[in-house]
């Protein structure tokens, strides 16, 4: 809302990566994957916060039997982020430790159930008990209160010394130090978020050495729009892998069954309370705009 993460060029300025909805109408370009009237959430560049929003069909996928739109809008940018770092980026395997930071997020949460899916093991860091708590009943292994503990000292405890194959980082800068301390031989640090900055100081580089370990990074949202035509087919690719390894799993009586956690519901003229929630931390998983019927 400050414009601190600005949208693609010629992407929507309205606010709103993710939608859920019914298709309103197909443009000349469209192949028949859709029709009219067909229930849809969407992975979007921008404009989610509106009423209406225009969309490549291949960002389209169907809403899960079962599923009302409130819960399927709170799926596509926070879902396909983690499937993205943990299968794209991070190459997750069966048995692997993930710490996943800001554990409690909408990625959090979806992070946890993608890593038990993948038959790994996700530890979370958050800020509160409630929120640990939160992640546990997702299926988080350990959580640990990254304000009054040492992170790092913990989660060696819990992987007796060994340290965990993977992070997903959301924090960046002040966190580099104790995710190294606990980063195994080997291991891969994903960025993909700077909420603390990206300034470092002292001997990164000789202790990511010393652990032959790697930093990788990521953002779901093209910055380039020069390369818009290679990221939409990347995007595209993406979004037809999670549909078809893991959107079955939202549907009814299948298992594992994955859920989405809905923080709360605002109405579109109380968007600014919802904002404001979300910018002082409060929420546990996703804040969801319902729009006028």
């Amino acid at each position: 809302r400050r414009g601190k993460y600005p949208p693609p060029k010629g992407a929507s300025e309205i606010l709103g990566l993710e939608a859920a909805g019914r298709v309103a109408g197909l443009g000349p370009g469209c192949k028949g994957r859709w029709k009219t009237g067909d229930a849809v959430m969407a992975l979007l560049s921008g404009g989610g916060q509106a009423e209406y929003v225009t969309v490549p069909e291949g960002n389209l996928m169907p809403i899960p039997n079962g599923m009302t739109f409130i819960q399927a809008a709170a799926i596509p940018e926070a879902w396909l982020t983690a499937f993205q770092l943990l299968h794209f980026v991070g190459k997750i395997q069966k048995g692997e430790r993930v710490l996943i930071h800001a554990g409690a997020s909408g990625v959090g949460m979806a992070a946890i159930q993608l890593v038990k899916l993948a038959k790994a093991i996700p530890i979370v860091t958050a800020g509160t008990q409630e929120k640990l708590e939160a992640t546990a009943n997702a299926g988080s292994a350990a959580g640990f209160n990254y304000k009054t503990e040492d992170f790092s000292e913990k989660v060696l405890a819990f992987t007796q010394g060994s340290g965990v194959d993977m992070i997903l980082d959301c924090v960046g800068g002040s966190y580099w130090e104790k995710n190294l301390n606990c980063l195994s031989t080997d291991g891969r640090w994903i960025i993909y978020g700077l909420l603390s900055g990206g300034e470092v100081h002292g001997d990164l580089l000789a202790r990511l050495l010393s652990k032959r370990a790697s930093i990788q990074t990521s953002l779901l949202r093209s910055r380039d729009k020069e390369a818009s035509n290679g990221n939409e087919q990347c995007i595209e690719r993406l979004v037809k892998a999670f549909t078809d390894d893991v959107l079955p799993y939202f549907s009814g009586g299948t298992s594992p069954h994955l859920q989405p956690l809905v923080d709360s519901i605002y109405p579109l003229h109380e968007i600014a309370e919802a904002h404001r929630i979300m910018e002082e931390n409060k929420n546990i998983g996703k804040i969801v705009i319902e729009m006028p019927a």
